[in-house]
């Protein structure tokens, strides 16, 4: 109990530094709002609200602290504070963030109803992490837990753009089954959720008991994979979950090769397809591949080969899919919208487009994949 004391404690004062920056207008969030809201079908999702702390570092840092590059790592507070203290005096961008959160966010700015469900804590984080969401019309349902504090996420970039990712999940860790909202359920029409959520009991019972109503109801589920160390904890269960609940299922490469026990990208989707109706593997600046009932296609990239900023690329690339499925496009065409999108955010800093952007985006779409 006094350890987790501590803990508690020592996050305190981590936020107290990124709030100070909150008040001084430092933080770099972006200003979304809906170019138009479409009357069109609603994604519920479950994940985790983040505050992202974006830092460039070299590989010697990485090794100083004995992190593994491009991976997602889940630290306590006290490696926190450890990554904290040997990044002080650099230049840090902060923003909301978390996987989940990011493609709703997306898909609310361009058009699509999307309520979000997690955990924040009592403090200035939670509160400016809902103001952002109302910012963006998404619809909140995150849940306050007063006895822990809102996550964040420390992103360390090297020269070649490749993230590293250092999650606290904070109050994350506490939402239960009792916070999903099944009036919002029953409302919605697809359910959208990440590998990331399997690391805690409480977010994996929450997450299966959602699954259930929506299977039940034969509603649409789509799942992230997320992350190869997810899958290397959870291969079979994710497997199995991929099997019994899902339309749609999303992974890169290396993500695949993890859960198909393939290298081949091509390979690896064949396999996922024969799991769902829908599998998607996203192979970076090679485009990705879609398995509609086994049938495969290949989908090019598009924008920079030389990426600023990785952190987004997959949830802007869901939230891409989804939005072509969900106005009715073939899913070529969405997937094309989402390697389109995915390009676009690995362009800049962060993982999500400003208003402007979005309006830029969004036209771009309607001329070259429309309905």
């Amino acid at each position: 109990m006094q350890k987790c004391e501590k803990n508690v404690k020592n996050s305190y004062l981590v936020y107290f530094f990124i709030s100070k920056a909150l008040k001084k207008k430092v933080l770099l969030l972006r200003d979304f709002s809906s170019y138009i809201i479409f009357n069109m079908a609603c994604v519920y999702g479950i994940g985790n609200p983040l505050i992202d702390y974006i830092c460039s570092v070299t590989e010697k840092d990485l090794a100083d602290l004995n992190l593994s590059k491009g991976t997602m790592l889940l630290i306590d507070s006290d490696k926190q504070n450890e990554i904290v203290e040997h990044t002080k005096g650099r230049d840090i961008i902060y923003s909301c963030g978390g996987s989940c959160p990011n493609t709703m966010v997306t898909l609310s700015s361009l058009g699509v109803k999307t309520i979000l469900a997690g955990s924040i804590g009592d403090d200035n984080l939670g509160r400016e992490y809902r103001l952002r969401l109302k910012e963006s019309n998404v619809i909140d349902q995150l849940v306050t837990k007063k006895e822990s504090v809102t996550g964040t996420s420390i992103i360390l970039l090297t020269n070649d753009k490749e993230r590293t990712m250092n999650t606290y999940l904070g109050a994350n860790r506490l939402f239960t089954p009792e916070d999903v909202v099944e009036e919002s359920v029953l409302q919605a029409d697809l359910f959208y959720f990440t590998g990331y959520m399997w690391d805690t009991d409480n977010q994996k019972k929450s997450v299966l008991k959602t699954l259930k109503l929506f299977k039940d109801k034969g509603k649409k589920i789509a799942f992230d994979v997320a992350d190869p160390f997810a899958v290397g904890r959870y291969r079979q269960t994710f497997q199995e979950l991929i099997a019994d609940y899902c339309d749609i299922v999303f992974a890169n490469s290396e993500e695949a090769r993890y859960l198909m026990d393939n290298y081949d990208p091509y390979e690896c989707c064949r396999s996922l397809g024969k799991l769902c109706p829908i599998a998607i593997v996203k192979n970076g600046k090679k485009g990705s591949f879609i398995s509609n009932n086994r049938v495969i296609t290949q989908i090019p990239s598009y924008g920079t080969s030389i990426p600023v900023d990785t952190t987004g690329a997959g949830d802007t690339y869901a939230s891409g899919f989804l939005y072509g499925y969900l106005t009715g496009r073939d899913l070529v065409s969405s997937c094309n919208i989402a390697s389109y999108l995915a390009g676009e955010i690995i362009a800049r800093i962060g993982a999500q487009f400003d208003k402007d952007s979005i309006v830029k985006l969004k036209s771009f779409i309607d001329k070259n994949f429309p309905i």
